[in-house]
């Protein structure tokens, strides 16, 4: 039986019937080139081989080369070949993510950010550092030897305290501004050396140029305490008469006052630090602390630097309990978690540079190194000592052990490790 409708032969099929080759291949589809004969079947498409066109030819069909034996295969997308595989590759490598790319924008984002970052905060902090001190106008000076020496003066300036901090810090009301402590800190590769110079220390006043007035005034070998210097003729002065006792040149000048202590061990959230046996209370300074190591905020920090009546009125001893506070503040200032921690990192930096006095040469850097040698005091690296007392003068102030003190000075000049005991 013929399956195939009436009228439908060979000869109008367009060639014999071919089965498919493969599931995935169809044979290409032809149509023939005449019209359907009057009442028959329309001519039907015709199916080739891969390489013919119906009609026995390869190669171009009869009008020209219209369709070519490679136009259409049948062949499944993704199924490889040249309609498919190719295609379907190409996709593949636009959607699949360049991530040695990304990673790379990334970092050069990060890095710029950062670098924009360092820079402005240079500057920002630069321009909030009050370099008031001149130095060139401190005469006959001793020459410089290795290593950097900074001059820390804690000063008991009010400026800044309203009536009722001033109450609640116990500076009193006095106007202008005396020294408070005075320190002497050593950098270079001998290892960190902070040395307190009692405010009590017997010392002459030497020939010096006035700091406002350029006038000169000739040294009469007067003998006073250290802390009059500054009161006299302020920082250059103080400069001029430490460089004239000791024959220790200075590098820079850094000055803190009351208000500007406070503020700095607020924003780092307080300094612990270890309060000897039997405690400490002192109602002139407002220190009221019990034995034991504890965190002290702004407001009792400053309590402890300035006591001095709790410790049998010695200032060799309040000294030394402003080495040890002033490293740990050191210490905990230059760490990771105030450094990388912006929201500490900012208010403390503003709480110490608004209210810290350099000199005119003084640099973020030399700051900088001035805090890392503090803390290197703290971790064991450095050595902190008071200068070497040999008793009381005459007129009842600290005199210096001169011979201590000038082998001292040589050993600092040269930038050797300390060997030289203080008190």
């Amino acid at each position: 039986m013929n399956d195939w409708p009436e009228g439908w032969s060979g000869n109008n099929r367009g060639g014999d019937y071919a089965q498919p080759d493969g599931p995935r291949v169809m044979r290409q589809v032809r149509r023939g080139p005449s019209a359907p004969p009057q009442g028959g079947v329309p001519q039907q498409p015709s199916y080739g081989d891969a390489h013919g066109d119906g009609y026995g030819n390869t190669g171009p069909d009869q009008y020209g080369g219209g369709y070519q034996s490679d136009y259409n295969t049948g062949q499944v997308y993704g199924a490889g070949g040249v309609g498919g595989g190719g295609h379907g590759g190409g996709r593949g490598e636009r959607g699949t993510p360049n991530w040695g790319r990304r990673i790379k924008l990334t970092a050069i984002t990060v890095t710029v950010v950062l670098l924009a970052t360092t820079i402005g905060t240079y500057f920002w902090a630069d321009s909030k550092l009050n370099r008031e001190v001149d130095l060139s106008k401190v005469i006959d000076r001793p020459e410089a030897g290795e290593g950097t020496n900074y001059l820390i003066v804690g000063s008991d300036s009010r400026a800044g305290l309203s009536d009722e901090q001033k109450k609640e810090l116990h500076t009193g009301s006095a106007d202008g501004k005396r020294t408070d402590s005075m320190m002497i800190l050593h950098t270079g590769s001998g290892g960190p050396t902070l040395i307190s110079l009692p405010r009590d220390s017997n010392v002459e006043i030497p020939t010096f140029v006035g700091s406002e007035s350029g006038k000169t005034y000739k040294g009469t070998g007067r003998q006073v305490k250290l802390n009059a210097a500054y009161a006299e003729d302020g920082p250059e002065l103080l400069v001029r008469t430490v460089e004239a006792n000791t024959g220790l040149h200075i590098d820079h000048y850094v000055e803190i006052g009351f208000a500007g202590f406070a503020n700095i061990v607020d924003a780092v959230g307080g300094v612990e630090i270890e309060i000897p046996k039997g405690g400490m209370k002192d109602t002139k300074s407002g220190a009221d602390f019990e034995a034991g190591k504890q965190t002290l905020n702004g407001e009792q920090a400053l309590a402890f630097v300035r006591t001095r009546y709790a410790l049998a009125g010695s200032d060799l001893d309040r000294t030394k309990n402003q080495q040890k506070f002033l490293a740990a503040l050191a210490s905990q200032t230059a760490t990771p978690s105030t450094v990388l921690n912006p929201f500490k990192l900012y208010p403390t930096m503003s709480a110490g540079l608004d209210t810290l006095i350099v000199d005119e040469d003084m640099s973020l850097f030399d700051l900088a190194d001035m805090f890392w040698a503090m803390k290197g005091v703290t971790g064991g690296d450095g050595k902190s000592m008071n200068m070497p007392i040999s008793g009381n003068s005459a007129n009842g102030n600290l005199q210096w052990d001169t011979a201590k003190v000038k082998q001292l000075v040589e050993q600092l000049k040269n930038d050797e490790t300390v060997t030289v005991s203080g008190n």
